[in-house]
């Protein structure tokens, strides 16, 4: 994951989180349809991923869901460039 820090559009990366991270914490998401529902851009990749579009779909952002718990667990965020050099469905937050 390439870190955000220090790149010019950073501000608006961050703002785009927040208001992401603001709306999941609130979300009361029962399933992915659900998720589809609110976010019609985010892929299903499987059970345990789900990856959102971020800031214009300039990053992307990778999560697991546990839908019974209401828990999201970043898994990943970076670029979309960055994003078609990964491994969707392996990778960890750190990799």
């Amino acid at each position: 994951m390439a870190s955000l820090s220090g790149r010019k559009d950073q501000p608006a990366v961050k703002a785009a989180l927040d208001a992401w991270f603001d709306e999941a914490s609130t979300a009361a998401w029962k399933n992915s349809a659900d998720v589809k529902r609110r976010y019609a851009t985010a892929s299903i990749i499987n059970a345990e991923r789900i990856v959102f579009n971020i800031k214009g779909n300039d990053y992307r952002l990778v999560v697991a869901v546990d839908f019974e718990k209401a828990i999201v667990w970043i898994k990943w965020i970076g670029t979309h460039r960055d994003y078609d050099k990964i491994d969707v469905t392996k990778v960890r937050y750190g990799n």
